[in-house]
This record gives C-alpha cells, structure tokens and sequence, in this order.
C-alpha cells in the first residue's frame, strides 16, 4: 500500500545525555574505549526506537555514532592531517580551524558500513542515510596537495561512490548527500558540483537524495540570514541544474525561512522533500502549521512525489534537547495526518511524560487518527485527478 506524504528526518538528532552533552555542538564523548562504542550502539538503537514510536515512515542513524556531519567521515580517510590544522573560511561565512589535505585522499576501509548492518537488522523500515557531499567537504579542509577545489571534490566524490555502494549493499534505501554548499558557491555549483555529487551516485540502484539548506547552531549562519533579505532565492541557482540530474530526491529548508515556495515549480518531476519543522527555533509547530507548509508544497510538487522532513537541517538538531525533539516530531506527524490522515513517523524516545501532551497535541493526534482515512481517500482522489488531468493536456 502507498504511504502518501512519507516523513523522515533531514539529518543528525539529539544524544542521549550520557553519551554527548545536549545542546552543544562538537560535544566530546562522555564514554572512551569499549563504552563508547557500546554506547554509540546503545544511542543508535534508542534513536530508531523513538522514530519508530512516534510512526516515522523512513527512518536514520540520527548520526548517533558521529561528532559531526562531514568531519567524522573524513577523519576514516588517509591523506588528511587532523594535527596539522589551518584557519579558512567555511562557506565564506565564517573562519575555523580545520585540518589540512596533505596527500592524495583514499578510503582504507567502510565508515559506517557495520552501523548501517546494525540498523537494517533492526528495522524493516526504509532506512535513509545521509553522508558529507564533495563540495560541502571541500569547504571544510585546507588543501595542502591538490591545490584546486574542483579535483579535490572528484577525488571525495569517488571514495564517496564507494562508500555508498556499500552502504547500499548493507540494506540503505535512500542515501543522501548533505550539501549547504550549494547556497553559496553558485558558480562551482553549476560548473562541476553537481556533477561531482553525480559521480558520488553513480551505479547505485537505491534512492539518492541531495539536501541543501542555510545553516544552523552558530551565531555566524543566523547573523548570514539576516543579509539576505525579505525572499531568499539561493535555491533558484541550482534548481535548474538539479532538476536535470539523476538525483531523485531534493530535500529542502521551508518552514520558517524567507524561500519563495514557488521555486519549486524549478525542480517539478522531482521527488520533493520539504523542511516542515524549523529547528533553529524553540517553538513548537502545531499540526496545523506543518499541514499549512505542505498545502503550500502541494501547489508546485506533485502529490505522490513530496515528501516531508520532521527537521529542517543536518545541521542544528544534534544540539536540540531531546524533549524538544519529541514534541517537535509529534506535531510533523499530525500534520501530516492533518494533511493527509495516513500514518506520520518521527524520531526519540516517546513517553508521555516527556513530551508534554498538556500542549494539546495528544486531542490533534486523536483527531486527525479518527479523521485520517477520510483525507487519505480525499488526497488519492486528488492525485488521481491530477493524472487523468495532465494525461489528456
């Protein structure tokens, strides 16, 4: 049977407390040796225990067992010197301290290839996992060897071909490839980006996934927002582009941001996955609100081809209390059902008590159970409309 509006999350979520202290990015590990390998485990468990409690279609890792979205796959990889660091700056927006690219960079064995086994005997769930794209690494390093961003990039887009092959072959349907990259070098993007991250994809029979969006976590991303005006049109640079790859699935920054929703009348064909919840906020988004965001998608995405995320970045939500992260994925999955009524999913460890249904999202979810086959026959009917509609033009 088709789940219509299928969820998932964009990227990382919250550690346990005894693992990474909460709220605060490049957190150390609390545990060393044999225990922490153990508790990454432990974490990564309890994470698909959470997404699948709260009805998460297809589920992640929640990055349990990394300390950062692009570092911890390069730091597998020989040819970077992670004491050997210099000052750049990343996404020309900020400056760090990062390692530098001292010979040619090779791959000597699987990164996450045991986590993704690990997983999939879990879960018969669709499993989506997201790793660092060429561009988004090149941006994060200081070169020392190749001297050039666009070989560096098919160099990383290689070892990443391998990696996700093998991650295909241990159960992952949807491998996605994090990219904030692409809202800034426009250029690069067009000339060779996108094609690196197509050669990261090729021969893969699973489902790929670029996700694009505007940064979260530090003061140097926001203040950034602040500088772009009243409509943020980044996308409209790589739309065009991306449309014409093989990439099958666009995942996108939405709610709460200034991105004109018709933007994505540019990637129409697409598999569409739209950010529904905003995690660089404190606040809670009704089911309403989320169901208001899909409504808008719904004008330039078909209906069978959007998804929805229950966060907004890979960025931010390793530093979102897990508390916080329940509630918000309750209210993506009633919106959903709002919208559609079939089955939502979400990510952590639910219990009543923790996620504080005195919010009143325990009526909404009641509600929209009692209502949801009724909009899902409603939604079917639509689709098939559509179609019967476009076949005959």
């Amino acid at each position: 049977m088709k789940t219509w509006l299928p969820t998932s999350t964009a990227g990382s979520l919250p550690k346990p407390s005894w693992l990474a202290q909460p709220e605060t990015l490049w957190s150390p590990w609390k545990l060393s040796s044999e225990e922490l390998l153990a508790g990454k485990r432990d974490a990564l468990r309890l994470s698909l225990d959470d997404q699948l409690r709260a009805g998460i279609d297809i589920v992640s890792d929640g990055e349990q067992t990394r300390q950062h979205f692009v570092t911890t796959f390069i730091e597998h990889l020989s040819g970077v010197d992670f004491a050997k660091r210099e000052i750049v700056k990343i996404r020309n927006r900020y400056e760090a301290s990062v390692p530098t690219v001292v010979g040619a960079v090779e791959r000597q064995k699987p990164v996450f290839g045991e986590d993704a086994r690990y997983l999939r005997q879990l879960t018969s769930q669709p499993i989506k996992w997201a790793l660092p794209g060429p561009m988004t690494m090149i941006d994060t390093l200081y070169d020392n060897h190749y001297k050039s961003r666009e070989k560096l990039a098919w160099e990383f887009a290689k070892i990443l071909n391998q990696e996700a092959k093998e991650l295909e072959a241990a159960g992952v349907d949807i491998i996605q490839f994090d990219e904030p990259a692409f809202n800034v070098f426009f250029d690069e993007v067009n000339d060779w980006g996108i094609a690196a991250l197509e050669r990261a994809t090729e021969g893969l029979k699973c489902e790929t996934a670029v996700h694009i969006c505007y940064g979260y976590g530090i003061k140097a991303n926001t203040d950034w927002k602040k500088t772009l005006g009243s409509e943020w049109r980044q996308y409209e640079e790589a739309f065009p582009q991306l449309q014409k790859s093989s990439l099958d699935i666009i995942s996108l920054e939405c709610h709460n941001s200034r991105v004109p929703m018709d933007l994505l009348e540019l990637i129409r064909g697409k598999k569409v996955m739209v950010g529904a919840i905003d995690v660089a906020s404190h606040a809670i988004e009704t089911p309403e609100e989320v169901a208001g965001t899909l409504r808008k998608a719904l004008a330039f995405v078909d209906a069978d081809k959007l998804r929805y995320g229950a966060a907004a970045a890979p960025c931010r939500d390793r530093q979102t209390a897990r508390p916080e992260r329940r509630r918000r994925d309750y209210s993506s999955r009633a919106g959903g059902k709002v919208r559609r009524g079939a089955p939502v999913i979400f990510p952590r460890r639910f219990t009543l008590s923790s996620v504080h249904f005195q919010s009143g999202l325990l009526p909404a979810l009641r509600h929209v159970a009692a209502s949801g086959r009724q909009i899902a026959r409603r939604a079917t009917a639509l689709h098939s409309g559509n179609s019967a509609s476009r076949s005959q033009g």
